[in-house]
C-alpha cells in the first residue's frame, strides 16, 4: 500500500501528483492531503475526475481489501479543503508583501517578470482579463517567464482572503511566501482540470519561437 500507484489509472506518479487516502477508525475513507496520517494508504491522481471515478467504481474497498465507507461528496470535500488552503496561503503571501493588487500593478508585475502567477476573479470582466493576458503573452514572447493565470475564486473570496475590497486581479510575486502560495494554487488548478487556455497560449508561443529559429 506504500506503492505510489494511482488506484484509478494504475500509473506510478510522484507524491505531489497524487492524493493519499487512509481509513479512519470508523471505517470512513478520508483524504490525507499532507501525507502525514498513520495507517495504510492508497493513492489517487490529484484530479477531481479521478477521485470521482474512484468513488463511483468502489475502488477504495478494492485497494484497502475491506469494506469502507466513502462519502459521495468526497470530491467536493477535497476541493473545499484545497480551496481554503490555497486562500490561506494567498492571504499569508499578502501579509508578507508578496501580492500585488489591482489591474495596473498586476500588469506591471507581469511585464517586469516579478509575478509568479496571476489571479483573476471568476467574475472578472473580459476586458480586464484581456489586457493582463496581452502583457503575459508579450512577456513570454520577449523571453521572460511564462506567467500562469488562474480563475479559481470569486471576487468575494479574493477580497476576504486578501483583506481588500473588490479584488478582481492579483499577482503573486516571486518571494518565498509567494512560492508557497503558488504550490497550493497550482495544485488546486490541477485538481479542477487545469488551464487549457494557458497551455494553448504558451504552446503557440513555443511554436513561434521554434519557427523563428528554423528561419535563421
Amino acid at each position: 500500500m506504500n506503492d505510489r500507484t494511482c488506484i484509478v489509472t494504475r500509473e506510478r506518479r510522484e507524491p505531489d501528483d497524487l492524493i493519499r487516502f487512509v481509513v479512519a477508525p470508523d471505517g470512513t475513507v478520508v483524504p490525507d492531503l499532507k501525507r502525514k496520517l498513520p495507517g495504510r494508504g492508497c493513492w489517487v491522481t490529484a484530479e477531481r475526475l479521478h477521485v470521482s471515478r474512484a468513488v463511483a467504481k468502489n475502488l477504495f474497498a478494492r485497494a484497502f481489501k475491506r469494506q469502507v465507507t466513502v462519502s459521495p461528496d468526497l470530491p467536493e470535500l477535497i476541493d473545499q479543503v484545497m480551496t481554503q488552503s490555497a486562500l490561506g496561503a494567498v492571504g499569508l503571501a499578502r501579509k508578507a508583501g508578496a501580492v500585488a493588487l489591482g489591474a495596473a500593478k498586476v500588469e506591471n508585475a507581469v511585464r517586469t517578470g516579478e509575478a509568479l502567477l496571476v489571479l483573476h476573479a471568476t467574475d472578472a470582466s473580459p476586458d480586464g482579463v484581456r489586457k493582463i493576458t496581452q502583457a503575459r503573452r508579450a512577456t513570454a514572447h520577449l523571453g521572460g517567464p511564462k506567467i500562469r493565470a488562474y480563475k479559481l475564486f470569486s471576487e468575494a473570496d479574493l477580497s476576504l482572503a486578501l483583506g481588500g475590497t473588490n479584488v478582481i486581479h492579483a499577482a503573486v510575486l516571486a518571494k518565498e511566501a509567494g512560492r508557497a502560495a503558488q504550490r497550493r494554487l497550482t495544485a488546486l488548478d490541477r485538481y479542477r482540470g487545469g488551464s487549457p487556455d494557458d497551455e494553448a497560449m504558451f504552446a503557440a508561443i513555443a511554436g513561434d519561437e521554434a519557427a523563428a529559429e528554423d528561419m535563421e
